[in-house]
């Protein structure tokens, strides 16, 4: 039998597992739900990706990258058409296109990000999502001042999701604006 050449397969399975943990959470994702939600044979998740791990791993890495787009946008936009702009402004606006966006995403990276507490194959790709991040950041500032600011974006994401609450743009350009250092 002449093999299928499916060059979307891959993508397809990376994108029915974000949906099955967006759905059911890291625990409802198995090889077999990835398969069923790709619509592909269950050996297409298994040849693809050896374990849950590999394809946990893929996931983070795709939503690391949505979030990414989002940052580069706000902070390139700006620094395009005023370098020395207002980064916390930047930021914020960064966090609200973020969060108001699908929830579904957001919620899906900070449990996958999180799930690199117990799950050691994710703790590379979040420690690469994180130096890449604070190296966008310190584009535009010093390397301590993106990484507090990182962490506060952070919070400020995980308060808002685990409270079920609101984003506040306003707010969190105070909050960020506070961390940034002031140029006599």
């Amino acid at each position: 039998m002449a093999r299928r050449h499916d060059p979307g397969r891959r993508q397809r399975i990376i994108d029915a597992a974000i949906r099955v943990v967006g759905r059911a959470g890291i625990a409802g994702l198995s090889h077999r739900t990835a398969a069923a939600e790709a619509d592909v044979p269950l050996g297409s998740t298994t040849y693809h990706f050896a374990t849950l791990d590999e394809l946990l791993v893929a996931a983070l890495r795709q939503t690391n990258e949505n979030f990414a787009r989002t940052l580069d946008a706000c902070l390139l936009e700006r620094a395009a058409g005023a370098p020395d702009g207002d980064l916390a402004a930047d930021l914020a606006r960064a966090l609200g296109l973020w969060l108001g966006g699908d929830r579904t995403g957001v919620e899906l990276e900070y449990e996958l990000y999180l799930a690199a507490l117990r799950r050691p194959a994710l703790r590379p790709v979040a420690a690469e999502w994180t130096e890449e991040t604070a190296a966008r950041l310190a584009r535009r500032t010093d390397p301590a001042t993106a990484r507090a600011l990182l962490a506060l974006m952070d919070g400020i994401c995980l308060q808002v999701l685990l409270t079920g609450g609101s984003y506040d743009e306003g707010e969190a350009r105070e909050a960020l604006g506070r961390v940034i250092p002031r140029v006599p």
